[in-house]
C-alpha cells in the first residue's frame, strides 16, 4: 500500500543515517530508537496498525505511543507496556497489538541531574540537551519526582474514515494529577527528524502507584525531581503493511 511503501523508504534512509552520520555508536544497537509508523503518518491522518508493538518493544525499557485506531496512550516504564484510555487508568497490555505509532529504546542514561523546583515541561528542551550535549536527533528522556502540577490526555478510540489528528485532540478526557509522585518518559526531537516523531518534547507519564497516567499536556517539577537523558545513535522504523 502507498502508506506501507512511504515508511519503508523512510526506514532504509534511517537505517543508512545510521551507519554514516553516527560510526561510533552505530555498532551499538542498544541505542537506537525502535519505531513503528512516524508522525507523519499520524498526520494524514491515518491511524491503522502497521505492526504488533512487539517489533519496536522487544529488548526497550523505556517507549511511548498509541494503538490501532488510537486506543488509548502507550507508556513503556521498566520493559512493561501501559495502556492508559479514557478514564485515565494504566493497564498492562499484550505486546500483540497493533501500532499506527510506536518509540522505544534500551533507556541506558548517559546523564542525569536534578531539576529546578518550579521548572514547567514546556522549559525542560535546554535542560535535557545541556545534559545531553547535544541539540540534534532524539534523545531519550525519563523525567521521575514529584510534581506540583501535572495534566495527562487520552483520546478517544477512532475509526475510518478517519478526522484530523487536531479534531481527534479536540475530544480529549483530560486528568489533573498535581502533587502526585510520576515518572514521565519520552523523547525530545530536534528539526534534523522532523515527520519521524512528533517535534520537540514528546512525554507520557504514570504515577508512581500506576494508578493514573497518560500523555503529559503540562507539568510543574518540585522539589525533587531528577531527568535523566540518552543519546540515541539514530531510527528504524518498522512496518508490516
Amino acid at each position: 500500500m502507498r502508506h506501507g511503501l512511504r515508511i519503508a523508504a523512510i526506514s532504509a534512509l534511517f537505517v543508512a543515517f545510521v551507519g554514516i552520520a553516527a560510526p561510533a555508536q552505530a555498532a551499538d544497537r542498544d541505542s537506537l530508537v525502535n519505531q513503528i509508523g512516524t508522525f507523519e503518518y499520524l498526520t494524514q491522518p491515518d491511524f491503522t496498525g502497521l505492526a504488533p508493538l512487539s517489533d519496536a518493544l522487544a529488548g526497550a525499557t523505556l517507549g511511548i505511543g498509541t494503538f490501532d485506531g488510537l486506543d488509548g496512550e502507550l507508556i513503556v516504564v521498566g520493559g512493561v507496556p501501559y495502556r492508559v484510555g479514557m478514564d485515565g487508568r494504566p493497564t498492562v497490555v499484550d505486546t500483540s497489538r497493533s501500532t499506527p505509532f510506536a518509540q522505544a529504546v534500551n533507556f541506558r542514561p548517559d546523564a542525569a541531574g536534578p531539576v529546578a523546583p518550579g521548572t514547567a515541561c514546556a522549559d525542560l528542551g535546554p535542560v535535557i540537551q545541556r545534559l545531553a550535549g547535544t541539540d540534534d536527533g532524539i534523545i531519550a528522556v525519563r523525567v521521575r519526582g514529584t510534581f506540583t502540577d501535572l495534566v495527562a490526555r487520552s483520546v478517544p478510540s477512532q475509526t475510518a474514515p478517519y478526522p484530523s489528528l487536531a479534531t481527534v485532540i479536540a475530544q480529549q478526557a483530560v486528568f489533573p494529577l498535581a502533587g502526585r509522585r510520576a515518572v514521565l518518559v519520552g523523547f525530545l526531537q530536534a528539526s534534523d527528524m522532523k515527520g519521524i516523531g512528533q517535534p520537540g518534547l514528546h512525554l507520557h507519564g504514570l504515577t508512581a502507584d500506576r494508578s493514573a497516567g497518560g500523555h503529559v499536556l503540562s507539568c510543574v517539577v518540585g522539589s525533587d525531581v531528577q531527568v535523566s537523558v540518552q543519546r540515541t545513535s539514530g531510527v528504524i522504523v518498522h512496518d508490516e503493511r
